[in-house]
């Protein structure tokens, strides 16, 4: 091989390290290692199973109603990316009021306490004190959560003494899990309104 061969050969190994070693370092970037939802403002989803977990363990006992409601609010809306555990205390022949507190929890924005209030309208029977649980979809930032939600807000689907409803807002879903004392039957038309701190005002 003569010389100018050699050289030509060499400059390209040259060329071809230093093309892998960009490489590399580029993949070893943070923007490279970002997840999706390692933004604060965009927590991660929570598996089902992470769900059904946590919530076997609020409840106090493992329920197949429990697994069963989660697995179908998965199928019509996915995986949430932040969940409410709390009471509620609730009651109405045909119109009456909600109270409720409990903690936020998402993946990367942390916890946060948080209440809820607003009318329910419709055909309750019996008043209850529930543990709920909420499933939260399409939360950008935990300020957007601070709004009234409106819907159909009754027992859309009901099994093993859990029953799930929805409500929405600009996009935003929050399916509320809730079991305890007194059947909630029928369909309620009110909305529920978020706010950081506890007020008796559910307008």
């Amino acid at each position: 091989m003569s010389k100018p061969d050699r050289n030509h050969d060499a400059a390209r190994r040259r060329i071809l390290t230093g093309a892998v070693a960009v490489g590399a370092i580029l993949a070893l970037s943070p923007a490279a290692l970002a997840r999706p939802g390692d933004d604060p403002g965009n927590p991660d989803s929570f598996r089902p199973a992470e769900i059904v977990d946590s919530g076997h363990r609020f409840f106090g006992s493992v329920s197949r109603g429990l697994a069963l409601t989660v697995q179908e609010a998965t199928r019509r809306w996915g995986a949430p990316n932040g969940y409410i555990l709390g009471q509620e205390a609730s009651g109405a022949i045909v119109g009456g009021l909600r109270f409720g507190e409990g903690t936020l929890y998402t993946r990367n924005a942390g916890q946060r306490r948080i209440y809820w209030q607003g009318p329910t309208l419709g055909f309750d029977v019996g008043g209850d004190g529930a543990r709920t649980m909420m499933l939260v979809y399409n939360l950008t930032s935990v300020e957007d959560l601070y709004r009234r939600f409106g819907g159909v807000d009754g027992s859309a689907y009901l099994v093993g003494g859990f029953g799930m409803t929805a409500a929405t807002s600009d996009g935003i879903v929050v399916v509320p899990i809730r079991s305890g004392v007194g059947a909630r039957l029928g369909i309620n038309v009110g909305y529920l309104k978020f706010t950081s701190r506890p007020t008796w005002n559910p307008f």
